[in-house]
């Protein structure tokens, strides 16, 4: 289970663009074709847009993702918990979440098929 935890969680954090931003081709790799998110703000994006936003953003405050978890749901599927939040340039956190994805595996590797963020105290 170790394993599987530092897997997905690696590949969790490749989206939070920790110095390099992902790449339009890697982010279709890692998004199952069925994904689909409800964002901490509450709105629902599908996989395009979701891609189309990650691929063009402007760099933005670092993501810090802590307290990861995972439950193996069948062999196949995963769920990933954890909390983030947002560092501003003068050093505070913001925009706290708590967050779970369901991972799925396919013949490409590990999917993000699901995620979403819940707004939580920072």
């Amino acid at each position: 289970m170790d394993d599987l935890l530092a897997t997905l969680t690696a590949l969790e954090t490749e989206l939070h663009h920790p110095g390099a931003t992902c790449t339009r081709e890697r982010l279709e790799r890692l998004l199952h074709p069925e994904f689909h998110e409800v964002g901490r703000s509450g709105t629902r994006y599908i996989r395009q847009r979701v891609i189309d936003f990650l691929a063009d953003r402007a760099p933005l405050p670092p993501v810090v993702a802590c307290d990861h978890r995972v439950e193996r749901l069948a062999d196949d599927v995963a769920l990933l918990h954890f909390a983030s939040h947002e560092v501003a340039v003068d050093g505070t956190h913001r925009h706290a979440a708590l967050r779970m994805s369901v991972w799925r595996r396919t013949p490409l590797g590990w999917q993000l098929h699901y995620h979403q963020g819940t707004p939580a105290d920072t």
